[in-house]
């Protein structure tokens, strides 16, 4: 079976490559990537700076200049929440009118099944589901519906049964347990897959697989959903990110960008812990978000704005409102009537019930939900959290 589902998983051909062109500038080249919706006002003078002063003044330029058109398109208090249970309840619609579509086929434990147009959407609609249930207030349609799916998503894995038969064909790849712990971390185990996995992921090889940081984080934040010793401290791997590192923000593009939200996720536990957020990091991302984002929108990247979103809502502390004012009213207007999202481009007019190919639409649907229902438990409870997080902490000298 192909095991792409063990990289990056919104790395797709092409990904954030009208963003890079926008957001990488923020600084080197003005305020490009700052300049998103609201045109090109204001971008002028950032850009100046960068032809005068060069990157390093350039990136205080951009960083005002975002700040300030952020700060106007928020005027009327409350603009985020004004749009957001309706993006919410619209975005689970879709995905609950669609679940079918993420059933998996007879034959997704033969060798030429491809991970990612199968497991994948799956496991992130347990993942991002299990999230949203946690989120929302019991009693809520959203809160049922998010459980409902979350179920559906158990059931497709024949109540782990299927991920054991992943586990033993291929011993040596991550996936199965990531979608496992997936799950786990939501209260559904099965015995028979951790009897098995306990002793694969104390092997030496485990420990060594060779990944990207932002992955390894993944496996180490798997491990602690389900329960387990994680192979190696995540401070350690948390500063050979992209994030950790600080990196200059007008390097910002899709792989990076991606990389970057990922980091948060499994950092928090997908904005459950967002105290495990340092505060160096949590300051640069306060600084820098609003940029990113803007750039994301002018440049069509509606799956990497919702992640943007998602992260800035993951922060410990006051909620970054002036961000989450300025951008959502945007995302709301793209989503689609039938509350699908695409994931970049022109949003189409079509009044068809199915504007976009699934493939093109399902992620970046989950993502809008998952950001809107972080996003509203940041505006509405402040500094609220989803408890402690299981599994115990390997520490590293």
């Amino acid at each position: 079976m192909t095991t792409t589902a063990t990289e990056d998983p919104r790395e797709r051909p092409g990904a954030g490559r009208a963003a890079q062109e926008r957001a990488s500038t923020s600084e080197a080249a003005g305020a490009s990537g700052a300049s998103g919706a609201s045109g090109a006002s204001g971008a002028s003078g950032a850009s100046e700076a960068s032809r005068t002063a060069g990157a390093p003044e350039a990136a205080e330029a951009s960083r005002a200049a975002g700040a300030a058109r952020a700060s106007d398109a928020s005027e009327a208090s409350g603009a985020a929440l004004a749009v957001l249970p309706g993006v919410l309840a619209s975005a689970l619609a879709w995905t609950d009118a669609h679940r079918a579509r993420f059933a998996l086929p007879d034959d997704v434990l033969e060798p030429h099944t491809q991970v990612n147009a199968t497991l994948k959407p799956l496991g992130e609609l347990a993942q991002l589901g299990s999230t949203i249930r946690r989120t929302t207030a019991p009693g809520t349609p959203e809160h049922e519906l998010a459980g409902d799916l979350v179920t559906y998503a158990w059931e497709q894995v024949h109540e782990g049964a299927l991920l054991l038969e992943l586990l033993r064909a291929e011993p040596f790849a991550a996936y199965p347990y990531e979608i496992y712990a997936a799950f786990a971390g939501y209260g559904l185990r099965h015995e028979g897959f951790e009897a098995l996995a306990r002793p694969l992921t104390a092997t030496r090889a485990w420990a060594h697989t060779e990944q990207h940081a932002n992955r390894q984080l993944g496996l180490v934040n798997s491990e602690r959903r389900v329960g387990v010793l994680t192979h190696t401290d995540a401070g350690g791997v948390l500063s050979r990110t992209w994030l950790g590192g600080l990196s200059e923000p007008w390097m910002f593009e899709g792989p990076s960008g991606y990389a970057l939200t990922h980091t948060v996720f499994h950092l928090t536990d997908w904005g459950r812990m967002p105290d495990r957020v340092p505060e160096k990091i949590d300051g640069y991302l306060r600084t820098w978000l609003p940029a990113w984002a803007d750039g994301c929108l002018e440049s069509g990247q509606w799956d990497l704005t919702g992640e943007l979103l998602a992260v800035g809502a993951s922060l410990p502390g006051p909620a970054p409102v002036e961000l989450l004012d300025a951008v959502w009213p945007v995302l709301a207007d793209v989503q689609h009537p039938t509350g699908c999202v695409p994931e970049t481009g022109v949003p189409v007019q079509d009044p068809a019930p199915d504007p976009y190919p699934f493939i093109d639409c399902y992620h970046s649907t989950l993502v809008t939900a998952f950001a809107a229902a972080l996003s509203l438990r940041s505006l509405r409870s402040p500094g609220q959290t989803d408890g402690s997080a299981p599994g115990r902490e390997r520490r590293t000298a």
